[in-house]
């Protein structure tokens, strides 16, 4: 299995843009197949950070996942208005 934590740091103006393309992420990617756990958290002592949490069956899940649809429109989104900082394990 292969683990992703994503860091999003963004700007209180651009925090509704963003929030809106990490939901809207987060509801198609939970239907892809390999996709055991996908969501998004705001931090609760933080207002700039929001982490996106996703685990995927295996690099062929995840290889497919990044050539969607989805994924293409919202991370474009997501680097255009926020600084990402992604962690990767596979376990």
């Amino acid at each position: 299995m292969i683990r992703l934590n994503v860091f999003i740091q963004v700007e209180n103006v651009n925090h509704a843009n963003v929030l809106d393309a990490a939901k809207e992420l987060t509801a198609t990617s939970v239907k892809e197949e390999g996709c055991i756990a996908y969501d998004v958290f705001e931090s609760a002592t933080r207002p700039n950070v929001l982490l996106i949490c996703e685990t995927w069956k295996d690099s062929k899940a995840l290889s497919n996942h990044e050539k969607g649809d989805s994924f293409i429109k919202n991370i474009a989104v997501l680097k255009e208005f926020a600084a990402i900082k992604v962690e990767k394990f596979e376990f």
